[in-house]
């Protein structure tokens, strides 16, 4: 099979990765886990031995860490282990992505139309961005190549776009505080009310104290998705999509309504 034999590569392409990652993610929710993440560990130690190859260090850090738990990993986990080409790479390396805050304000930028979506035009415009400040120089066409095998990665719905929580699969999984919001996202109509509720003023937008009275509500009646300890660290990343700390029922529609904005 092409992805078990990608494995045994001394350097992998950014296509052969996609492979890799389609196949070993076989239900296609976003993340090795379970028996995926079993099988992946057994077909990558196999075929580096098929290959005459060592396991190399992030290899091995890797298996010692996951060969015996019941830890998921995401993309962002597999691009550290995997030998992949370099320009590649640095989007998931990149340190504006290394913790939701950070990934909050990037969102809010290259979301520039503020529609709650970003299409290929806004991604390739990001992922140029992080080659140069990098300080790599690329091809048009092979930024076009790397445009167009993000959106495979991450657009779950095949609608040529990146909503929130798509993008938010480039975070590590321990950053990614957006998973502990899915289980608790509201249809239209309940979001339109909860938004209403807790706009106490009605001025359209919530700020700081209205959205901390708002998650309170939320960890009181999700217990065991929500943890009311963490309502500092909840805050923080959803005002920064705010607009001068106001957050508008759009932005706050990418966090909680399961009918987007």
């Amino acid at each position: 099979m092409a992805a078990e034999t990608y494995l045994q590569g001394v350097e992998i392409s950014a296509s052969q990765f996609f492979e890799i990652w389609r196949h070993y993610d076989a239900d296609g929710n976003g993340y090795m886990d379970g028996k995926e993440l079993q099988c992946f560990i057994q077909e990558l130690q196999q075929a580096r031995k098929k290959a005459g190859l060592d396991l190399t260090p992030e290899m091995k850090k890797f298996v010692d860490q996951f060969a015996s738990s019941d830890g998921k990993i995401g993309i962002v986990e597999l691009a550290q282990v995997l030998p992949t080409e370099e320009n590649f790479l640095l989007f998931f390396r990149c340190q504006q992505l290394k913790s939701s805050e950070d990934f909050m304000q990037t969102w809010r930028k290259y979301d520039s139309d503020h529609s709650g979506f970003i299409d290929a035009e806004e991604l390739k415009s990001f992922l140029k961005d992080l080659l140069q400040k990098a300080n790599k120089q690329i091809e048009d066409s092979k930024l076009s190549e790397y445009t167009d095998i993000m959106l495979k990665m991450f657009d779950e719905n095949n609608d040529g776009k990146l909503e929130l929580t798509e993008m938010a699969r480039l975070l590590p999984v321990q950053e990614n505080f957006l998973l502990k919001f899915q289980g608790v996202k509201m249809c239209g109509k309940e979001f339109n009310k909860a938004f209403d509720t807790f706009d106490s003023d009605g001025n359209g937008y919530i700020d700081e104290q209205e959205l901390d009275a708002l998650l309170k509500d939320l960890c009181e009646k999700n217990k065991t998705e929500l943890d009311i300890n963490h309502i500092a660290t909840y805050k923080k990343n959803i005002m920064a999509l705010s607009d001068g700390g106001k957050l508008y029922r759009t932005e706050l529609a990418l966090i909680l309504s399961a009918d987007g904005n």
